[in-house]
């Protein structure tokens, strides 16, 4: 049987991916964060900063190497997600500063310190987003059962505000809820489709889908059709693709 590329609409899915959030990092979040582009930069790297912020408002102090990394270390800071305000106190060293010995101390402290990474935020995909997905098992009003498992991927990726929240090729389960054969003479076949959940990287997580109803009518012509609302939480767009 040829594999089906179904498009299905999604209800609600919560997922704890580390993309767009929903709210505002905290505080310590975008302190943090800032620390750690900062040490990460060429430019600002070697630069003896401290970074704290107050209700998204950022503040810079400490020293630079140069008026250049001055400029980087507050465009960092300027561009951080929930940042909503840059203080810059920072001070740049005067020429030769860098090769006294008392400079390379705080440097050596700095480094013993661990970042620690900031914590996966919420991300919200809207009810009536589309998840168009490509079967890996052959599935048919004939020859499938209720209640059968199938596996299927992700065809296209989704994305919110901007960024991508699911990418292609995530693996996704789903269960045949009904399997009618055609009958020889009259009647056609049907087959209803929903999926149970989705994997991104090493999560999987639980999603509540609308149905996917395709019928067979009794002599042989294809056709493929949409049945039924959303589930719980109003109607919802679908898509059926072509069944094998």
């Amino acid at each position: 049987m040829a594999k089906l590329a179904i498009s299905i609409a999604m209800a609600v899915l919560f997922l704890g991916l580390g993309t767009a959030c929903s709210r505002r990092p905290s505080d310590e979040t975008i302190a943090k964060d800032i620390q750690t582009k900062a040490a990460a930069d060429p430019d600002t790297r070697d630069s003896e900063v401290s970074v704290a912020a107050k209700e998204g408002k950022v503040t810079l102090s400490g020293k630079v190497k140069t008026p250049a990394a001055q400029q980087k270390l507050e465009q960092i800071a300027r561009e951080e997600p929930g940042a909503n305000g840059v203080d810059d106190q920072t001070a740049v060293e005067p020429p030769g500063a860098a090769s006294e010995p008392t400079s390379a101390a705080p440097a050596a402290t700095t480094a013993s310190t661990p970042v620690q990474k900031p914590k996966p935020q919420l991300v919200v995909i809207p009810a009536g987003t589309v998840l168009t997905v490509r079967t890996v098992d052959s599935l048919s009003s004939k020859s499938s059962q209720p209640g059968q498992t199938f596996s299927a991927t992700l065809a296209q990726p989704v994305s919110v505000g901007g960024k991508t929240a699911l990418p292609a090729g995530c693996k996704v389960r789903g269960t045949v809820v009904t399997a009618k054969a055609k009958g020889k003479i009259k009647g056609e076949g049907q087959l209803d489709l929903t999926l149970t959940s989705i994997s991104v990287g090493s999560q999987t997580y639980d999603i509540k889908t609308a149905l996917l109803s395709s019928t067979e009518k009794g002599k042989g012509k294809r056709t493929a059709a949409t049945t039924g609302g959303g589930s719980g939480r109003g109607g919802a767009d679908r898509r059926a693709g072509r069944r094998g």
